[in-house]
């Protein structure tokens, strides 16, 4: 949109999960500090749900514009931008993103899987940065979209490393082909 470098960020596991019960389905200190390197000083766009399961005291995410994403009139997030849409969301994370800080992308999707699905399908994401859990996640009841090898080019990885909590991951970079 615009020529705004619009990003996707998430873990998955073995099976594209990437939820459960509003949360994380395993702990991985290293992925939440790429989280945080990457998406600091840019806007990070996110659905209702994914802004209530965070914990309280990281709302709003530090350092970053947080534009929730809601149907639901009238309802707020204390020291967050409300949007309407993914479209509407975007529009105000362009308005908002600082252009002198020099990072790509200008704005981060940050989930949950339905805006990270909507923003694919819209064609508005330029890089997808996946960190790959090596593990499964019983009882997931969110995932990651599958991203279309037609589209979407592995444009960087990691070796697999094993985190202080002891689960192998390993971080991967997708780009849009041409």
């Amino acid at each position: 949109m615009d020529g705004m470098t619009v990003g996707l960020i998430w873990a998955q596991g073995r099976n594209r999960e990437i939820g459960r019960d509003g949360a994380l389905p395993w702990r991985v200190p290293e992925d939440l500090a790429r989280f945080a390197a990457r998406t600091r000083g840019c806007p990070v766009v996110m659905g209702r749900r994914t802004w209530e399961s965070l914990p309280e005291r990281n709302r709003p995410l530090p350092d970053r514009a947080n534009i929730v994403l809601t149907r639901h009139d009238g309802w707020c997030a204390p020291g967050a931008h409300v949007a309407a849409s993914l479209r509407e969301g975007i529009e105000l994370a362009r308005q908002l993103a600082n252009p002198h800080i020099g990072k790509r992308p200008a704005v981060w999707v940050i989930g949950g899987a339905s805006v990270y699905q909507a923003a694919l399908d819209e064609g508005w994401a330029a890089v997808v940065e996946v960190t790959e859990i090596d593990a499964e996640a019983r009882g997931a009841d969110a995932f990651a979209p599958t991203l279309d090898a037609a589209v979407w080019k592995r444009a960087g990885e990691s070796p697999w490393r094993t985190s202080e909590s002891g689960v192998r991951y390993r971080f991967l970079t997708y780009e849009r082909r041409g």
